[in-house]
């Protein structure tokens, strides 16, 4: 597999349940129950304040930002911009080290 953007894939909920289906043996509609249950469980974390960590993958948090004031770039207007909640996501050593080694082949 390739990193070059011009052959890269999105990967989708349901490339994640053909995966498990092809895997693990679930049949498709379990895999993709699976699949849906594992998300769903992640998303009721972060929502309520929760870390998420997936072990040799990275971790998942919901961090606040402060209100601030921006400005439009093609105007130059001073706007100020609301406090709000992002996600973070930081990737583990492990998942940092298989990139870097798939992109030096």
């Amino acid at each position: 597999m390739t990193l070059d953007s011009e052959t890269s894939k999105t990967i989708t909920r349901a490339d994640l349940a053909e995966a498990v289906y092809a895997q693990v043996g679930l049949s498709r509609n379990e895999s993709s129950d699976l699949v849906e249950q594992m998300l769903d469980e992640m998303m009721v974390a972060l929502v309520s304040g929760d870390h998420v960590k997936l072990s040799s993958f990275g971790s998942f948090s919901v961090r606040e930002k402060g209100e601030r004031i921006g400005r439009n770039p093609k105007t130059g207007v001073e706007v100020p911009i609301k406090p709000r909640k992002v996600l973070v996501f930081r990737a583990s050593h492990v998942l940092k080290d298989k990139i870097n080694k798939a992109t030096q082949q």
